[in-house]
């Protein structure tokens, strides 16, 4: 006989405690113990509903001898999509996309699951009914779908009858969080639910070589909710993100055990759907003919992918006496070493000024190499010298005032030049490229000063 007992479960981690405590002895997280109720035991013969013959007839085997011919990737028709998942999805693998609601998740797979007219999908929603899905089919692909089986159903013993009965050949969940399995007494959501209705949908993915696509919900802190097993547990992550404010989303891969984790997928939210964004370039920089204050251009890196975006600065003297620093897709914490730098280093006084830093489109950007024009920005803005046009900069500033070698320096050279750019402001200390076979003027500058003087002359 199968008996019930209530432990509490820690929300984040999934640690079990026979009482409630206030910090998780785990993972050291505070008030994340909520109480459950769970199976001690398991009826006879209850596992057998999970398990299928041909995982009874499997045996070890060398992996010399293991034979993947039959596995190619799957085309997802969208080409940032299969850049970020390495090529394509693989059969029999586990891909849970996140991101923060509103963002677009059930749009992009939507769009996708549409797009793949050559297989049979399976679309399993627990947020949505068949109706609300058909409403925005329709917007997204008028007249498409045919080969897009949908269902809205949260109980996994039917989801399972489904995937039977219909022998898909992708299945979609929207989302993980809504599953539940009845023998397990705890609300849909919870430490126990996800993670046995996501080992049971493991299990059936690799057995069949059936490839899963979920969707995951996001809890405040931005991370995916649900115990972290939940990502030891599947074989890519996705996080969807973005401002919902403005039209540019941006796919990243966390975690890729089929690919590399350092692509990304740029897309710009449209009414009638999702849109790739194949040359971000073009879109991120503003096409004003007259020269502003403020306004730098930098050669940054995402991924694996080059691209040149807009930064905007203001300093204006500190109306209340306490200056403020303000930024928007850039390091706050970054922003003041910056600054810190100028005022020591370059012996431009700010510490009286606001500052406020933006980067144009919306993005969020990490990449050190746009250091030297966040700098550039901020003194263009503190004297009201406009920075020609037809620069654009890269370069990590360090705490000596030094301009740092950066990563894949020839391919922000080639995006610049791609561009119609006539100049652009590299680090003296990368050695070992000709600059020679540009079609661009590439001026060298080992510290800032050297920068500034030919921004400025």
């Amino acid at each position: 006989m199968a008996k019930t007992k209530s432990v509490f479960v820690c929300q984040n981690c999934g640690s079990e405690s026979p009482k409630w405590i206030g910090k998780c002895y785990s993972c050291g997280e505070w008030n994340t113990f909520v109480e459950e109720k769970v199976m001690t035991g398991k009826p006879k013969g209850e596992s057998a509903v999970f398990v299928s013959e041909n995982s009874m007839r499997q045996k070890p085997q060398p992996v010399n001898s293991v034979n993947v011919e039959q596995l190619p990737r799957i085309n997802t028709n969208i080409d940032e999509f299969n850049r970020v998942l390495g090529g394509g999805m693989v059969p029999g693998s586990i891909v849970l996309l996140g991101g923060e609601p509103g963002i677009g998740k059930s749009t992009l797979v939507l769009q996708m699951a549409l797009k793949l007219t050559s297989q049979k999908i399976l679309y399993v929603s627990g947020e949505e009914s068949p109706q609300q899905i058909k409403l925005r089919a329709d917007r997204l692909a008028p007249g498409e779908g045919e080969h897009c089986l949908v269902v809205n159903e949260t109980a996994l013993e039917r989801i399972v009858n489904h995937i039977d009965n219909t022998a898909p050949e992708l299945v979609i969940i929207d989302s993980v969080q809504t599953m539940e399995r009845e023998d397990i007494e705890s609300a849909p959501g919870s430490v126990s639910q996800i993670r046995e209705c996501t080992a049971t949908i493991l299990r059936i993915a690799k057995e069949r070589s059936l490839p899963v696509l979920l969707i995951g919900h996001i809890n405040k802190e931005g991370s995916l909710a649900g115990p972290k097993v939940l990502e030891h547990m599947v074989d890519v992550v996705l996080q969807f993100e973005g401002d919902r404010h403005y039209m540019y989303r941006i796919l990243r891969s966390i975690k890729n055990r089929f690919g590399s984790t350092s692509e990304i997928g740029i897309f710009e939210m449209l009414s009638n759907g999702l849109r790739e964004v194949s040359n971000p370039s073009e879109l991120l920089l503003s096409h004003q003919n007259e020269e502003m204050s403020g306004i730098s251009i930098a050669a940054a890196i995402e991924g694996m992918r080059p691209f040149l975006i807009e930064v905007q600065a203001l300093a204006s003297t500190a109306a209340y006496g306490t200056p403020q620093r303000s930024s928007t897709g850039f390091d706050l914490r970054r922003l003041n070493m910056l600054l810190a730098v100028l005022e020591k280093r370059a012996g431009f006084k700010l510490a009286a000024k606001d500052v406020f830093l933006n980067i144009a489109g919306g993005l969020k950007v990490s990449d050190p190499a746009i250091d030297l024009a966040v700098v550039s920005a901020v003194l263009s803005s503190n004297t009201d010298l406009a920075i020609p046009k037809t620069i654009c900069l890269t370069g990590e500033v360090g705490l000596s005032g030094e301009i740092r070698p950066v990563t894949r320096i020839e391919q922000r050279i080639s995006e610049a030049e791609k561009l119609g750019f006539k100049t652009i402001v590299v680090p003296r200390y990368n050695k070992g490229i000709d600059f020679s076979k540009f079609n661009i003027n590439v001026f060298q500058a080992g510290k800032i000063e050297e920068a500034f003087r030919q921004l400025f002359s």
